[in-house]
């Protein structure tokens, strides 16, 4: 029989004192296996960051109780529809700091941050020229979709960002900086890092990417590409009145909005690729993942060195006659 019911995805975070967070871990992760609920949420000094799936009176139940608790009351919530759970397991996991931005001097959102923008407020920001919007993602994030004119600094991970505005100062100051992430929680420390540093016209965009998406007054106009997200679906729509592929195929540069995970092990590289590039390419990045004696893909398909070999062969073929 057909399972008919409606799930949501949550997401969410508050920064709040957590007196003692790995109770508050152990007593959570309790209360969202009993609501059935599956994701991934951390736990902090600093307060909570989360990403949660279920039915939608499950995902009620967890709203209602988190808004009744007075540290969580005024949390906002970011809610897709779903077809099904969007994660395989529930995790809560106590960290140190929600996000890593590796300062000695760590940030207190509560204390300094970028001024609070609402989607049409950024929406304008976006086609003022005097303004430059930053993406505080990692760049598989942003390659994937991002907004127009938006700057892709060229980092792999969050903590990397201080060093590249540094590197870029003279190209940044003097001028208004808006940023923005997902759903809001990087850009909180990272606008206040920008104001401590010197940096006076400092703003972010107010519960992220996936507020403005749902914004009934943009309707996420001016983004292009869809929004990366992590959990199973990978990829969720932003832009409700025009959809524009900016995602290109790693091996031939077509448009692309496919992740997959290189196949040695030892790489791991998230990268847009087609299902014909997939198997084509072994679903690896580069020769020397292809060659990998742990390569997932050859174990997966259970290919002989001599399909692999011939694989490779053709490969290399077509590089030359393309060349």
């Amino acid at each position: 029989m057909e399972n008919t019911e409606k799930y949501q995805v949550l997401l969410y975070y508050k920064y709040v004192n957590l007196e003692d967070p790995e109770s508050f871990r152990d007593e959570h992760l309790m209360f969202c296996r009993e609501l059935g609920l599956k994701g991934r949420i951390l736990v902090a000094n600093e307060g909570i960051n989360g990403t949660v799936s279920g039915t939608v009176e499950q995902t009620n139940k967890y709203m209602e109780a988190m808004q009744n608790d007075p540290r969580f009351a005024d949390m906002m919530f970011k809610v897709d529809e779903a077809d099904g759970h969007a994660f395989k397991k529930m995790h809560v996991r106590f960290r140190p700091e929600l996000v890593n931005l590796s300062l000695e001097d760590d940030i207190n959102p509560n204390e300094l941050t970028g001024q609070y923008l609402k989607p049409k407020e950024f929406y304008e920001a976006l086609q003022d020229h005097n303004t430059i919007v930053l993406d505080a993602r990692n760049t598989y994030e942003y390659d994937l979709g991002h907004f127009r004119g938006a700057i892709r600094p060229d980092i792999e991970t969050f903590r990397e960002l201080p060093q590249w505005v540094k590197e870029n100062k003279d190209m940044l100051e003097g001028k208004r900086i808006v940023t923005y992430c997902t759903g809001g929680i990087r850009c909180e420390k990272f606008s206040g890092w920008l104001k401590r540093e010197g940096f006076e016209d400092v703003a972010q965009l107010h519960g992220g990417i996936a507020t403005y998406g749902k914004d009934p007054e943009v309707q996420g106009e001016l983004w292009d590409g869809q929004l990366y997200v992590f959990d199973e679906r990978i990829a969720v729509p932003v832009n409700r009145k025009e959809h524009v592929v900016v995602g290109k195929d790693w091996f031939d540069g077509t448009p692309c909005e496919r992740y997959v995970n290189c196949a040695d092990p030892d790489c791991n590289r998230q990268f847009l690729a087609s299902e014909e590039n997939e198997h084509k390419y072994l679903r690896s990045c580069s020769h020397e993942c292809r060659v990998s004696p742990r390569n997932r893909y050859v174990i997966e398909h259970n290919l002989s060195e001599e399909e692999v070999q011939e694989r490779l062969a053709r490969i290399e073929e077509e590089k030359s006659v393309n060349a």
